[in-house]
């Protein structure tokens, strides 16, 4: 999959989209035109090819990381870079202070309603083509997912949105917010019906190795029913993942995020990055090349911007238990760490930038580097946005809520497990505190951490002493140039 996604339709998409009549009454210049577009089976692939595309977008074209929201927002992490006035609009974000007129948040809107444009024309286009029925279920399954994927995005950052659900015409562009509700209710329904007609991960072809599958719907699925606090729902879905026995945790916690180590046996949803692409700076509407590497390398020689910096607070956490947690040397370098095949971590070797720790999950080593043009936006890192470790976690917390104590400690020590630390055997408060503490610890530097704060109501005691006001700092807000655009039917979160 990684190799194999079509970039056709995206041009083309875009190319029917932007046209005035006068130019569909001329000859196609390529030969290919709305009309005869959507007609085979090859058409419904590339279409939904173009659908993954927008998953890739992270400078559209400012950056939209994920790690911009789920790190650096939350105690996990500080936006690093050169200093204060490197993307500063990102340290006032992170702050508490951030402005509703930000670049940052307008690429992310933008990005996430690009995406939900391009699975609504898949919904639209593909239902009436003759094709094997099987293959065009898989192709709106995944449709469907991608559009609730981005709808999870834009209701967790910014609560109600626009309900964009279909293509839409010229005199619904200015359409008011819906409730987040109403929003949380499309995304279980694409979800449900996407996990009914998405092929398990192990009837793809090797060469289909990174498309979503059933249990990525099952999975963010369940993440949809922690949101919304529907614990018996979301325990019995991460029951479904955990007995297909379509994943499993890998055995080392080290090979998780290496190259070696993409779409491997824990991962369930993994956004696919490619060294080799050709990409560029500016608006990767067709960048198949990730922009993480460098942005979370070190400066000086190891050739990157050094943003997303752990924070100690975030380090001491591995030491709580009276020893170092193993996954700490897989998820942070210290001082003194060999950087890959960059050299050893000093600060006189990142240029005298005086941060003690650097993010490594997403650390690419030079041999690694495109094999041509500028490397820098050509990073062939994997998102690895679902795990199983992650599924597993949910399960422990949905089954304490639900009063299966017993069955919250075997799910969260079987994670423990891997990581080598002792089981938990705490019962009541005491263990939903390990769940979430686990939750750092497993999957920290993944953009969970500041999510995970506001979704179990715990964003003021947490980062209160950061700037973080209760009612307010949940949501983000909304960007200011989509009200202007709208004349105001959008209106904006409260306290901005």
């Amino acid at each position: 999959m990684k190799k194999i996604i079509y970039f056709l339709l995206v041009s083309i998409v875009i190319l029917i989209s932007s046209c005035e009549k006068d130019f569909l009454d001329k000859a196609p210049i390529v030969g290919t035109t709305e009309g005869n577009f959507y007609r085979t089976a090859d058409d419904a692939l590339a279409s939904v090819n173009a659908a993954y595309a927008s998953l890739q977008f992270q400078l559209s074209p400012a950056g939209h990381f994920r790690w911009f929201w789920g790190d650096i927002m939350s105690d996990d992490a500080i936006k690093g870079g050169s200093g204060d006035n490197d993307a500063n609009e990102l340290l006032q974000l992170e702050t508490f202070k951030g402005p509703a007129n930000t670049e940052l948040l307008e690429s992310e809107w933008g990005a996430d309603y690009e995406g939900i444009y391009r699975a609504n024309v898949v919904l639209e286009k593909v239902p009436p083509i003759e094709m094997d029925t099987k293959l065009k279920a898989r192709i709106l399954g995944e449709a469907r997912f991608i559009r609730a994927w981005n709808f999870y995005k834009l209701v967790t950052m910014f609560g109600g949105v626009p309900l964009a659900d279909h293509v839409l015409a010229p005199s619904e562009y200015k359409m008011a917010r819906a409730t987040a509700d109403q929003v949380w209710d499309l995304i279980e329904s694409d979800l449900t019906t996407a996990a009914n007609d998405l092929w398990k991960r192990s009837e793809y072809a090797t060469a289909d190795l990174g498309r979503i599958t059933k249990g990525s719907a099952q999975a963010l699925l369940v993440k949809t029913y922690l949101w919304r606090e529907k614990w018996a729902e979301a325990k019995a879905m991460a029951e479904a993942i955990i007995n297909s026995g379509e994943y499993h945790l890998v055995a080392d916690y080290a090979d998780i995020f290496p190259l070696y180590g993409e779409n491997n046996e824990e991962s369930i949803f993994e956004i696919q990055y490619m060294n080799a692409s050709g990409g560029n700076w500016g608006k990767n509407n067709a960048n198949e090349g990730s922009f993480t590497n460098v942005f979370t390398r070190a400066r000086g020689q190891f050739a990157g911007y050094g943003f997303n910096i752990p924070t100690q607070d975030f380090v001491d956490e591995f030491f709580k238990e009276g020893f170092e947690d193993p996954r700490l040397k897989s998820t942070v370098f210290r001082v003194g760490d060999e950087m890959g095949d960059r050299g050893t971590f000093t600060i006189d070797a990142t240029g005298g930038v005086p941060y003690p720790y650097y993010p490594k999950k997403y650390f690419s080593n030079k041999s690694e580097d495109a094999p041509f043009g500028d490397p820098n936006p050509n990073g062939g890192s994997n998102d690895r946005v679902i795990r199983y470790a992650d599924v597993l976690l949910m399960h422990a917390e949905a089954s304490y809520h639900t009063g299966d104590e017993s069955g919250a400690r075997v799910s969260l020590n079987q994670v423990r497990a891997r990581a080598q630390v002792p089981d938990i055997t705490a019962t009541g408060s005491a263990l939903l505190d390990g769940i979430y503490r686990e939750r750092r610890l497993e999957l920290g530097l993944e953009a969970h951490r500041f999510f995970d704060l506001v979704r179990t109501h715990r964003g003021p005691q947490v980062l209160g002493s950061l700037g973080f006001v209760a009612g307010v700092h949940e949501l983000f807000p909304i960007p200011q140039s989509q009200i202007q655009a709208t004349n105001g039917a959008l209106t904006q979160n409260p306290g901005y």
